[in-house]
């Protein structure tokens, strides 16, 4: 079964301050509620990172790796995943009104034995939460960082 899920949020805070933080593996399996570990492996040649993952989804878990195929840092990565989950994540960051645009895309596919037609509006449903989830949990890490820069000088 294909899911698609996409999402963007406005964040207060420079574009540079959020590619950073979403660049780092960790950082990413700190925001998003159900990626319960994400560990760089390796920077890759084109600067991005190959990273392991580990996810789980109605009490099933999914590992595997992704690895950036788009590195452009302050406007995109993309990631390709494998594993038990396949397909594509892609991060989006734009200067908007002094902060940042940030967009979420993703297409995978959920293995599994179950008829796409009865699994398909909880997976479209759980995606959409967490992605809201996820961009929330994003902008308080972002947004707090630049109060936290703010108050030391």
């Amino acid at each position: 079964m294909t899911v698609h899920t996409s999402d963007d949020r406005w964040l207060d805070a420079p574009v540079e301050t959020v590619f950073t933080f979403m660049d780092e593996p960790s950082n990413q399996a700190a925001v998003t509620p159900s990626l319960t570990r994400a560990e760089r492996i390796e920077r890759l040649p084109n600067s991005g990172n190959r990273a392991a993952y580990e996810y789980k989804m109605f009490g099933i878990t999914f590992t595997g790796e992704v690895r950036a195929s788009t590195y452009k840092p302050t406007e995109r990565i993309v990631y390709e995943m494998s594993g038990d989950l396949t397909g594509r994540i892609a991060w989006r960051f734009e200067p908007e009104r002094g902060g940042t645009r940030l967009t979420y895309a993703a297409e995978y596919e959920v293995p599994g034995p179950l008829p796409e037609v009865l699994l398909a509006p909880l997976i479209r449903w759980y995606n959409r939460r967490e992605v809201r989830r996820l961009l929330e949990n994003v902008a308080e890490a972002v947004e707090g960082e630049e109060q936290v820069v703010a108050r030391s000088l």
